[in-house]
This record gives C-alpha cells, sequence and structure tokens, in this order.
C-alpha cells in the first residue's frame, strides 16, 4: 500500500467552497494535492495559504478544453511521479426557465459539467494506472436525482454525470480504477449564503429531515473516504450527501415533532 505522503490528488474547482475543502482535508491526510481552478487570482491566494499544510500545485485550466487539461495533467506527474486520486468538482450553473436559457448557456455547462470530467479521467487514468490505479470521485447534485425549476442546464448536466460515473466504473474497475460520484444537497457555501433568502433557507430546512445544510467539510469528508482504502469495494455509486432530502421529498413540518 503506498504510503499517505506519496499519495497525489487532483482536484478541479479548487480555488474555493467544496473544492478548497476537498483539498484540505486531503493535506490533513497527508497526500500531496494538485489544484486545478478556471478562476487564476482566487486559486493563486488559496494555494498559497495552503502551502503551508502541506505540498500543493497550482494549475489555472478550463476543464472544458483539451488541450489545457492534458497540459495540467503533465504537469502534475513531472512535479509529482504520479496521481492516486481524480476528484471532478468544477462546475458552473445556468438557474433559468427553460425557455429562457440560451443554446450558449446550455453548452457551457454541458461543456464544463459532463466533458470537463470525460476529459480529465481520460488524461489521469494512464497516470493512475502507472502504478497500479486509483480513484475518481464526480461531485454531481441532487439536481441530478431530483428535478424542479430553473434546472434544465444544470440538473441534466449533473444527471449525465452519474451515468458517466457508472461508465467509468464498468471500464476502468477491471484496471484498478474505482469510479464513484457524491450528490451534495444544499450546502452552506459563501454562494449560499448570498443568494439564498431567508424564505429558501426555511423552505430547504423544511425539506430536509436533518433540518439544516450540509457544510463544504462534511462533503469533503465523503470524498476522501471514497478515496481511501477503506472505500476499497465501492465502484460505481452515487452517494447523496444531503441530510435525506432525496430520500423524503416534500417535507410535512407540522409532523416532524410526531
Amino acid at each position: 500500500m503506498t504510503d499517505a505522503q506519496d499519495r497525489v490528488a487532483v482536484v478541479t474547482g479548487a480555488a474555493r467552497g467544496i473544492g478548497q475543502a476537498i483539498a484540505e482535508r486531503f493535506l490533513e491526510k497527508g497526500w500531496r494535492v494538485a489544484l486545478i481552478d478556471i478562476d487564476a487570482e482566487t486559486l493563486s491566494g488559496t494555494v498559497q495559504r495552503l502551502a503551508a499544510r502541506g505540498d500543493v500545485l497550482e494549475l489555472v485550466c478550463d476543464v472544458a478544453e483539451p488541450d489545457q487539461v492534458a497540459a495540467a495533467v503533465a504537469r502534475t506527474v513531472e512535479a509529482f511521479g504520479r496521481i492516486d486520486a481524480l476528484v471532478n468538482n468544477a462546475g458552473v450553473a445556468v438557474f433559468k426557465p427553460m425557455l429562457e436559457t440560451s443554446f450558449e448557456e446550455w453548452s457551457r455547462v454541458m461543456a464544463v459539467n459532463l466533458s470537463g470530467p470525460f476529459l480529465c479521467a481520460q488524461a489521469c487514468a494512464p497516470a493512475m494506472l502507472r502504478t497500479g490505479g486509483g480513484s475518481i470521485v464526480n461531485i454531481t447534485s441532487i439536481s441530478g436525482l431530483r428535478a424542479s425549476t430553473l434546472r434544465a442546464a444544470y440538473g441534466t448536466s449533473k444527471a449525465g454525470l452519474m451515468h458517466l460515473t457508472k461508465q467509468q466504473a464498468a471500464e476502468f474497475g477491471n484496471k484498478g480504477i474505482r469510479v464513484n460520484a457524491v450528490a451534495p444537497g444544499p450546502v452552506d457555501t459563501a454562494m449560499a449564503k448570498q443568494v439564498h433568502t431567508p424564505d429558501i433557507r426555511a423552505g430547504y430546512h423544511d425539506a430536509i429531515p436533518l433540518n439544516r445544510y450540509g457544510t463544504e467539510e462534511e462533503i469533503a469528508n465523503a470524498v476522501v473516504f471514497l478515496c481511501s482504502e477503506e472505500a476499497s469495494y465501492i465502484n460505481g455509486q452515487t452517494l447523496a450527501v444531503d441530510g435525506g432530502f432525496d430520500a423524503t421529498g416534500i417535507g410535512l413540518p407540522s409532523l416532524r415533532g410526531g
């Protein structure tokens, strides 16, 4: 078994939020981490803060661009010598009625949220195979499991990513690479705090059996677990980290105390 200090994780969308929390959790476990993001300025600040915690690599990259992905992965292998885990966290969202969603918006969501994980897995898998295998975790969303308004592009891209996870698991599993997905429910990110009104927050609380939002750290814990030896027989699964939101459907606050 490879020592944790030798293991390398590639995390996309790592400049902030859930991606940053995932990178931090890997570092806490002794992994080396390559952080990929399209936002160069924010990524630089994040890497500077995390450098004191372990070995990190800063990679500015649009995951929807094949040449950029190939270059970022090549730099990772050059710097660290190996790749043991890939976390496809980078994503974009357009929340509009279907009739107001442009084809350009639809295409960009699909390019980043679905084509990005496809490209990153293709680029990272050969490096994993050279050292005996590894783990891929795709960050999907509860919006890929249950439909709602304003999410035609976003929800469809995440549902597609769940099936891509199964396809990757079926093909890569025979070669020693496990592939799973984590589907976060409502998470108390900085963006959620800014855009979720008190009414929206109350509605989510009513619909979630745990009666709260999740945290970025809770998502990170699930991801790093799936990349660990403790999850060695888990492959092709989507784990909803959502406080029970997907399991229960419409919340009934009046019955909660019963």
